[in-house]
């Protein structure tokens, strides 16, 4: 198995009559961009293969930033997905396209993907906990370090109670202003555990999560957002789901 990798492809569009040009993301290798020659004709035996979600493994050949695809084998079915999940899936697929470096090793982070994509295959209520953990995972993953469980200006440990304003290349630090930066010591705990029991430390997973990755994304939309705000169900109000992302 001299060169295969465990891969899935996080977006795939045609490139010529044929052929197929794939963002990967795989275990040794992480981001990688690849020509999957001839994977569009009707003899392929790729057809089918190729698609976000299913885990695959691929070789692949040559030289410069777009390598070319050698070989490719479905592990398994692919993960099933739809509606919200479809959707929370295709964002997380989108967040590693944009934010991680070309060809640079996150083994670790292959795995918290894995498990994310798993989680969201399996789950029967809301994906937010798995979109939550895994945005914490990637940040974590990317060198963003922050403390939640202390106070960045006493040093002590944060108190249930006490409300902690979060700020850039700081911390969080206690503070008796309440706003969007603003989160309870019960709320950091939750995120340093990236275990969410109830709405309120959700909502703060998401406040924090979206202001952390802001930097990586910087000023352009996010089209898996864009495109569950056009799809979603608009009646009735109290009935359609929430975005998760």
């Amino acid at each position: 198995m001299e060169g295969w990798q465990r891969a899935f492809v996080l977006h795939s569009r045609p490139w010529s009559e044929t052929s197929l040009l794939l963002d990967l993301f795989s275990e040794e290798s992480g981001r990688v961009r690849l020509i999957a020659k001839g994977a569009r004709s009707r003899r392929s035996n790729l057809k089918g293969t190729l698609q976000p979600f299913t885990p695959l493994l691929v070789r692949w050949g040559g030289r410069g930033e777009v390598k070319t695809l050698r070989s490719a084998e479905a592990v398994s079915l692919a993960l099933p997905l739809s509606g919200i999940t479809l959707y929370s899936g295709l964002y997380v697929n989108e967040l590693v396209s944009r934010v991680l470096e070309d060809e640079t090793r996150f083994s670790e982070l292959f795995f918290d993907y894995l498990h994310c994509i798993q989680a969201l295959a399996g789950t029967s209520g809301s994906p937010e906990p798995a979109l939550r953990r895994f945005e914490l995972a990637l940040l974590g993953h990317l060198g963003y370090g922050v403390d939640f469980l202390h106070c960045a200006g006493s040093g002590e440990e944060v108190s249930d109670t006490m409300t902690y304003r979060y700020r850039e290349e700081k911390g969080f630090i206690a503070s008796l202003v309440v706003d969007n930066r603003s989160f309870t010591g019960h709320e950091l705990k939750a995120l340093a555990n990236r275990e969410f029991p109830d709405i309120a430390t959700l909502r703060a997973a998401k406040r924090f999560t979206r202001m952390a990755l802001k930097p990586y994304l910087g000023g352009k939309p996010l089209k898996s957002r864009e495109l569950f705000r056009q799809f979603a169900p608009k009646k009735p109000p109290l009935k359609s789901p929430q975005d998760p992302q």
